[in-house]
């Protein structure tokens, strides 16, 4: 594949910098915010990001654990954000040759649905357990972190954009 003339080469990722960004995620949704229901899961968008960029490190069995752990934390039903997180890790796994084919603005078209059935699949168990209806702002946690796709992208890119060592000899 021939890459345009304006787009720049990625050096490989830090296993050190990827692990950083999730255990900062989980970190992040483990701060009291208090019990707003259309605060964007970051956890989710940054397995989601690590998922479509590497998706042989990063795969449905680390989803599964983040999701555990974020069950214990929130004393949520055990597996709820556990289904949804590997159900959304699968997902983007699937697109993820596809999504790279589009510009970042494009990319959040194609991760909104994703996200969106990630809460769906989360809501679902809710209800199916008993608990009631926690109300129509839960819809809009899926397109606020649709909306941090973009931050997100240059964010945890970055690191990969830096210029190799300069060779006056050599083109890239």
């Amino acid at each position: 594949m021939i890459m345009p003339r304006g787009d720049q080469l990625l050096l490989p990722v830090n296993p050190f910098f990827l692990w950083f960004t999730l255990l900062a995620a989980f970190a992040f949704n483990l701060l009291p915010l208090g019990r707003q229901l259309a605060a964007p899961d970051v956890l989710a968008l940054v397995l989601v990001f690590w998922n479509v960029h590497q998706p042989r490190r990063i795969g449905v069995g680390v989803a599964f654990v983040f999701g555990v752990l974020m069950d214990v934390h929130e004393a949520a039903l055990l597996g709820q954000h556990a289904l949804a997180y590997t159900l959304l890790s699968f997902g983007a796994t699937m697109i993820h040759r596809r999504l790279l084919w589009f510009g970042v603005l494009e990319q959040v078209i194609q991760v909104l649905p994703l996200l969106a059935a990630a809460h769906l699949v989360s809501l679902l168990v809710r209800l199916g357990v008993g608990d009631g209806f926690p109300g129509w702002t839960l819809l809009l946690a899926p397109l606020y972190e649709a909306l941090l796709w973009p931050l997100a992208t240059w964010l945890l890119l970055a690191p990969q954009r830096r210029p190799p060592d300069p060779d006056k000899n050599r083109p890239l």
